[in-house]
């Protein structure tokens, strides 16, 4: 047989070897030798979670695993000339030993990791759920529409939670813990992130709240570099970043270094543990898993844990440090450096096979098939929230409202949290601490603290409103409450969530926010406590089909904006009022009715009161303080023998067009719309004008199906320091005078 025929027999022999799912590789290596005595069986046996003891098959059976995430993350990338493969390819001997050692229930701060977690998930099949059985598959999926997407969504089979901006991952291991205690949530954390000193903060006020709750496990990725420069710790030695972790309530920091296993004669701290004899690899893989199973059992066992794991950034894939971080244009599995990457991680199809039969059995299948997000959460039954009925005509605080029926539902389930900032008291929301009490280690009564309190203010939005979301997005019920002005701090990790719960395939309690002390009622406080642009961040939002922005109109329908919203599910909802008495202008039955239609009717002229001549003007109203220079407006216009007619705008989402919001594409979607008969009903006339305390996106959808001729919009402009709500409101131009003046020259010649 000639050399050429030889070697197509050699190829030929090769192909019905390799697995199914290898389908799309494009190398394969040869066995090493001690597969011979170590890649006899899988070291997680069949029916077991994970490997019982740290041997010698262990040991190489990890390398294994990691070797095959470095290569599937690196050609995965590749294929598409994007993505970031350079972090992950330095937590792969983290993410390996984890998972041999049964912690599936993995999240991150790293969303660049992305490549790295899909690749994990397709290796241990968890991706067959969406049609990827092989290589060919993944790749054509990989940042793809209906694929996966260029970082990592909670919607993708296995995976926990969605990872974009840096300093959120934490958020859900925290959140995973406190509601499923004794499972492990290990979180890998970027040195790039950890630039943020906020991760650590915010984890240290977790555990100074809830000290019992440790089953949560931060893993530093160390490797040296961010995105496109060294990181910010990267000059700290290992005792310093020891000492950072220990200043932030870790009793128990273990430090892996690859630098002290390595033989290879690397230079500098950063070095790549792929570079190293098979017998310095072995070593330093049995660190890391002897490292984190002394990380799991002390987490699990009481005692809040880390482990940093420091090596070079890109290890073991086509470039180091910060230049492996992501893939250009050009960067195909063709280019010379990533094809000898590729080269030196591939596997033998039979190793391949092992891989695939350690991952999908540990922690018990496949992460698609077996964490704890893959399955709807039990929650207790909270019945219907008792609700206050005010008589139309009396005066009673918005907020207060509401605050009775969140301290019932927090009375009715144990694991209910509500996240506050800047104080309850403060937002006339006392109840809630007298009933629920503030999670703080100092009993106080006077001060309402008591260690197992269900308030977590942890003084910082970003805090309060990630663990709200992950809460909600892990299967609990949460309340994020804050003052409008500074909600834009915590915002990003709610639209963040809101979106992943859109695609999710379960189930979950939606995430609501209630933000008071609208911009009307910080006078005083000048413009720093005058922010409510962002109501326009949140109605921009409307359109994405699971956003809803509530804008109820008194205390009778601030409590059914509530008692609607803990009845949601994958929604993220919203609710803007007043901390201040307020004239009830609704009765219970039209509260529920505008929250579920969108919109009610507070007042309108008695056609005895006018002539057949008189001409409406209809003013259509999101918010409530904001009613009362309308109000004012129409005994104006009524003296002048104009008609009148006042709507509340409660639940703007409900007023869009099906056709103008992506409502098809949300899981739980939702496909009620106010139809064009109602809509005509409540704001037709003569002359429309919105108005608004607040930003005014909200009221696009009146603006784009109103038919009124002659139309203007009222909202907020800017911030002062003022002595009252009415001179704040003067400054922004909102009185009856200016409201009545523009009506009747709208009125008058019927012009926009």
């Amino acid at each position: 047989m000639t050399s050429s025929a030889t070697a197509t027999a050699i190829r030929d022999d090769l192909a019905t070897q390799i697995p199914t799912f290898c389908e799309g590789m494009l190398h394969f290596g040869d066995l090493a030798p001690e597969h011979a005595e170590h890649g006899r069986e899988p070291a997680i046996a069949e029916g077991e979670h994970a490997i019982r003891d740290i041997d010698a098959a262990a040991v190489y059976q990890t390398r294994l695993v990691a070797d095959a995430l470095r290569y599937t993350t690196l050609q995965l990338c590749a294929s598409k000339e994007s993505g970031h493969p350079g972090g992950f390819a330095s937590a792969a001997d983290a993410m390996a030993a984890l998972i041999m050692l049964g912690h599936t229930n993995l999240v991150t701060e790293v969303g660049h990791h992305a490549p790295g977690f899909y690749s994990t998930m397709f290796l241990d099949g968890s991706l067959s759920a969406m049609g990827i059985e092989t290589m060919h598959h993944l790749q054509a999926r990989f940042r793809e529409r209906d694929g996966l997407l260029g970082h990592l969504s909670g919607a993708i089979p296995g995976l926990l939670a969605p990872a974009g901006p840096l300093g959120q991952g934490q958020h859900f291991a925290m959140a995973g813990a406190y509601l499923h205690p004794g499972t492990l949530f290990p979180c890998t954390i970027g040195d790039g992130g950890l630039g943020e000193p906020y991760i650590l903060s915010a984890m240290k006020h977790f555990h100074t709240s809830f000290p019992e709750v440790t089953n949560f496990l931060p893993v530093l990725v160390w490797n040296g570099f961010s995105q496109e420069h060294h990181s910010m710790v990267s000059l700290m030695d290992n005792a310093q970043m020891t000492a950072y972790w220990q200043a932030h309530d870790f009793q128990r920091v273990i430090l892996i270094d690859a630098k002290d296993f390595d033989d290879a004669g690397q230079d500098g701290p950063y070095v790549d543990s792929t570079l190293f004899s098979d017998g310095a690899r072995n070593a330093f893989t049995r660190a890391v898993l002897e490292g984190m199973r002394e990380a799991a059992e002390s987490a699990l066992g009481g005692t809040l844990t880390a482990v940093i794991v420091k090596q070079l950034k890109g290890a073991g894939v086509h470039a180091s440090g910060a230049k492996s971080h992501n893939l250009y244009p050009g960067d195909t599995p063709k280019k010379a450096s990533i094809a000898a990457a590729l080269e030196r991680r591939a596997l033998a199809p039979a190793a391949w096979e092992l891989v695939r039969a350690n991952l999908g059995r540990a922690g018990g299948g496949p992460a698609g098939e077996t964490v704890v997000t893959e399955r709807e959460r039990a929650l207790p039954d909270i019945g219907r929230l008792p609700t206050q009925d005010y008589a139309v005509g009396d005066k009673a605080v918005p907020a207060t409202a509401m605050a009775e029926m969140v301290a019932v539902l927090g009375e009715r389930d144990p694991s209910f949290l509500v996240t506050n900032a800047d104080g309850n008291e403060a937002s006339n929301m006392k109840v809630i601490n007298e009933r629920l009490r503030i999670r703080h280690p100092t009993e106080d009564w006077v001060y309402n603290q008591s260690p197992s309190g269900q308030v977590y203010e942890p003084l910082n939005e970003d805090a309060c409103a990630g663990l709200a979301a992950g809460l909600a997005l892990f299967g609990g019920r949460s309340l994020w409450l804050s003052y409008e002005s500074f909600a834009i701090n915590g915002w990003p990790i709610v639209q963040t969530v809101g979106q992943a719960m859109a695609e999710l395939r379960r189930r979950t309690p939606a995430v609501v926010s209630m933000f008071t002390a609208g911009a009307l009622e910080q006078g005083r406080n000048g413009w720093t406590h005058q922010r409510p642009e962002i109501e326009n961040y949140i109605g921009g939002q409307m359109r994405n089909g699971n956003v809803y922005l509530l804008y109820p109109a008194d205390a009778n329908m601030m409590q059914a904006a509530y008692g609607w919203a803990v009845e949601q599910h994958n929604k993220c909802i919203s609710i803007v009022a007043s901390k201040s008495a307020l004239p009830v202008y609704s009765t219970p039955e039209q509260a529920w009715e505008a929250i579920d239609e969108g919109a009610t009717i507070l007042y309108q002229t008695p056609a005895d009161q006018t002539g057949p001549q008189a001409r409406r003007v209809v003013f259509a109203v999101t918010g409530d303080m904001v009613l009362l220079p309308v109000f004012e407006a129409r005994d104006r216009l009524e003296a002048a023998g104009h008609a009148v007619r006042i709507v509340a705008i409660a639940n703007p989402r409900r007023l869009y067009r099906p056709g103008d919001v992506a409502w098809r594409h949300s899981a739980e979607a939702d496909g009620r719309f106010m139809d064009d008969g109602r809509f005509a009903e409540l704001f037709d006339g003569d002359a429309l004008i919105g108005v608004s305390g607040g930003g005014t996106v909200a009221l696009e959808p009146v603006l784009l199906r109103s038919k009124a001729a002659a139309r203007d919009l009222f909202g907020w402009q800017r911030g002062e320091t003022t002595a009252s709500p009415a001179e704040i409101m003067a400054f922004n131009g909102i009185t009856a005078d200016s409201l009545a003046e523009r009506a009747t020259a709208l009125l008058g010649d019927g012009k926009n």
